[in-house]
This record gives C-alpha cells, structure tokens and sequence, in this order.
C-alpha cells in the first residue's frame, strides 16, 4: 500500500498505524472532559451511534491489517485447539447477549433507565462485567485458533485491555455505590461463574427468554465466518 510520497507502506506499519489509530480513539472519549463535550454537542444517543460507527469501522481496519502483516509463526493450533476457541465464543456469546441492554451499575452494557434489583441479578450471577469478560473470552478464542505474531500481538493486547477495562470499572462502581456496596454485589462475583459455584447466587437467573438467541446468533457468526473473514472457524470433521 502507498503513502502520500509513493513510498510502500509494509505491512507492520499499517498494523502499528491502525493499532494507534484504534488506542487514540478510545483513550481521548474515556476522559470525562472530552467525552462530556462531546455529548452536550452532539447528543446522547448521536454519540452513541457515532462512537459506536467509527470503533466499528476502526476495528475492522486494525483485523484487516494484522491480515496483511508478515506471517510470523509462533504456535500451529491443531483441531482440539479450533473446538476449544468455539466452546470460550460460545460462553462469551451467552454473556453478550445476557448483558446488552440491561441493568448493570456495574460496568459497560448498563441502561439508566432501568433499576437494579439485587435480588434478581440476571446474568450478572455470572459475572459483574459481562461485556468485557466476553471481549476477554473472544480474544483467548482467537489467540487459540491463530498462532502468528500479528494476531497474537492483536488478540492479546485486546484481551489485555478488556481486563485493565474490568479492573477499572469494578474500581469505578466500588467508589460510586459507597455504603452500598456490599448490599448490591450480593449474588454476583468479579470473577466468572464464582458466586455460582460458591452458592451465592442461582442458576436459575440464567433462564432468560433472551438466551434463545443464543443458538441463532452462534450460527450465524459460524456461517458468516468463512465469506466475511476468509477462514471457517469449525474443526475438520
């Protein structure tokens, strides 16, 4: 790819170049003085879809780049390492779409409008940070399944600021709830599945009719693979 100068542009410049594009872009709105500017100019929800547009469109990007990348092998996957990638898309699938659009002072996918109820956490019994654990999931699936440098240094430093992102909104919620706090983290846990299986909270806040799309939504990301990212993501039967 040229520059402006008709100089080749290589491969690492433009996942670098993407990758700091991607950072920026993110880093600059999570300041509460920009991202409050913003809002005020442009409106809540036309922020929303703006910045939701342009991370999008950023992301695709930074994939494509780490595509166009040298190869630099580090590790070869096998079939039992495709099935392992599957099974963690399928568990991070389950909290996106248990954790979009709910009531979650906790952390990201939280609507304001609507009140938390302790005693009915949702999927929330899973963990309080369901958007970014799944991120989290999603990235180890991908490292799995791709054994390059490019990718590894993509999917891990994803994966790496999903979980910086965890720790600073547990902070974050932790100080806004104040003498709250332990009354409202009742049946939930940091750590995935961990008041589950201690007892402190009920399976059965898992039956949501939502989790229905659970099994539309994984197919159609498994048929969709193959023709938007070159690669079928099944293990060779």
């Amino acid at each position: 790819m040229p520059d402006q100068d008709g100089r080749k542009v290589s491969g690492w410049e433009e996942f670098l170049g993407a990758a700091l594009v991607f950072l920026v872009s993110h880093a600059l709105p999570a300041r509460p003085g920009i991202r409050i500017r913003l809002v005020s100019l442009l409106g809540r929800w036309a922020y929303l879809a703006l910045y939701s547009a342009v991370s999008l469109a950023l992301f695709a990007w930074l994939i494509i780049a780490a595509g166009r990348a040298p190869y630099v092998w580090l590790w070869f996957w096998g079939p039992h390492g495709l099935w392992l990638a599957n099974g963690l898309m399928a568990l991070a699938l389950l909290l996106v779409i248990g954790g979009t659009a709910i009531a979650n002072p906790f952390s990201l996918g939280g609507l304001a409008e609507r009140a938390y109820n302790p005693a009915r956490p949702g999927i929330l019994a899973v963990t309080r940070h369901p958007l970014l654990w799944a991120m989290v999931l999603w990235s180890l699936a991908h490292l799995i399944a791709n054994g390059d440098l490019a990718h590894v240094l993509l999917f891990g430093s994803l994966g790496v600021f999903s979980v910086v992102g965890i720790l600073a909104m547990e902070t974050r919620s932790r100080k806004r709830s104040g003498a709250q706090w332990s009354q409202m983290i009742l049946g939930t846990s940091l750590v995935p599945f961990a008041a589950l299986l201690r007892g402190k909270a009920r399976w059965i806040e898992l039956l949501q009719l939502r989790m229905l799309l659970l099994p539309v939504v994984w197919g159609g990301l498994i048929l969709l693979h193959r023709p938007v990212v070159g690669v079928s993501p099944l293990p060779p039967v």
